[in-house]
């Protein structure tokens, strides 16, 4: 395994530890080239990069709703399910 000299955490590939390190190095390898903004993580990267374009690749299968990622989607099909995950005190 690889190891980080950091804080020790272990990863089975060393490309697995050299995006870990960012944590670590404060590295952000992921710039938008509109308007400059950078970021740590390419999930991030493309979320933002759907802010400049109005891209919503996650539609709701129970109406005409899409979403900029998945987590947006999860929360909004609650409506529909009627889940409610976290109850009143």
């Amino acid at each position: 395994p690889y190891a980080c000299r950091e804080c020790g955490k272990a990863f089975k590939r060393s490309s697995l530890l050299q995006i870990h390190q960012r944590v670590h190095t404060g590295l952000r390898a992921f710039e938008c080239a509109q308007c400059g903004l950078t970021f740590k993580w390419a999930s991030h990267y493309q979320y933002h990069l759907r802010q400049h374009s109005g891209e919503r690749p996650y539609a709701c299968p129970d109406c005409p709703k899409a979403f900029k990622n998945t987590s947006c989607l999860r929360r909004h099909r609650q409506l529909h399910t009627g889940e409610r995950p976290h109850a009143c005190p």
